[in-house]
């Protein structure tokens, strides 16, 4: 009896464990599948291993973000945070120019028409924008939100909503012909999708930011690596989207523990005291340091080999 008792179990606990496998397989080809969605505005690449491009898909609109766009951007980058197939993200703009910014002419989520009707209360205009700016604001949020680490390849042009965007990107490269501008001033509004608050502590100069914001003056490609606000200038865009594609290849090399870990932390520590950012990622390592991929580097390097890391 408890031989058969102990067959039986040992049968189910097969069933189970192929159940789980097949469950893995499934959710790991919808992850696939999810990515590979089609969208009105993004052109979505994978050029080498684990990377993933991004790339601004309106060169006819010069890049502009109407309203397609602000829902693909939400979603695409909702995706890519749980994609195990990705791990850094190359942002890229199609075309002439990487983005002329909000696209007035095709923005429904701007509600114009009702913000110009008399009839309807200024406090009700009020609510229902406050709504629709929190939409366009988690539209970049999620960049800065994806663990994945996301470098922006900028290109001539990089105008208004261009410039919330890049900021809320880990890393900026741009070409030389780049060029930058804080362009809502000059159309009556203030910027409200994260350049006043990322930009002056990227570039660590809250003078130059407020000069930039005021102005809305162009800011060319040596002015901005100069100040911190791009890291590395190209001759041109093939060899800028080369660039930021070599760099996330060897991001995407690394452990994914460690390095969307680092990400995770930096983030943190930036809008905390040093203490608290200390606690953090104690806290954090605590049940981090515990992963085998520690193991796998530490061998891979005592071997003089390259180590190769399981999909987080």
């Amino acid at each position: 009896m408890s031989v058969m008792y102990t067959v039986s179990r040992g049968a189910a606990a097969s069933r189970c464990l192929k159940k789980v496998l097949q469950a893995n397989v499934m959710k790991r080809n919808c992850s696939s599948e999810a990515s590979k969605q089609n969208f009105k505005t993004l052109k979505i690449t994978r050029p080498a291993d684990y990377v993933v491009q991004v790339e601004l898909n309106r060169p006819d609109k010069r890049n502009a973000m109407n309203t397609d766009f602000w829902r693909d951007m939400r979603a695409c980058f909702t995706e890519l945070a749980s994609d195990g197939d990705c791990r850094a993200v190359v942002l890229s703009g199609a075309g002439r120019i990487f983005t002329a910014g909000l696209d007035l002419t095709d923005n429904k989520d701007l509600k114009l028409d009702m913000l110009a009707s008399p009839d309807i209360d200024y406090a009700r205009k009020a609510v229902q924008l406050r709504k629709e700016i929190k939409l366009l604001q988690d539209s970049f949020n999620v960049i800065e939100n994806c663990p994945k680490p996301v470098i922006a390849a900028v290109h001539n042009a990089c105008v208004g909503g261009g410039i919330d965007m890049i900021c809320a990107c880990d890393i900026r490269y741009c070409s030389s012909d780049a060029w930058f501008s804080i362009k809502e001033v000059d159309i009556g509004i203030t910027a409200d999708l994260g350049t006043l608050q990322r930009l002056p502590k990227q570039i660590g100069n809250d003078s130059l930011a407020r000069e930039l914001a005021f102005t809305a003056r162009k800011m060319y490609a040596d002015e901005a690596k100069e100040i911190g606000l791009v890291s590395r200038i190209f001759s041109d865009r093939e060899k800028l989207v080369e660039g930021a594609i070599e760099l996330a290849k060897t991001i995407a090399s690394k452990s994914p523990v460690a390095v969307q870990g680092s990400k995770i932390s930096m983030n943190y520590s930036r809008d905390h005291s040093v203490q608290e950012g200390l606690e953090h990622i104690m806290t954090w390592n605590q049940g981090m340091v515990q992963s085998e991929d520690v193991m796998k580097s530490i061998m891979a390097s005592m071997n003089k080999e390259k180590a190769t890391f399981s999909k987080l």
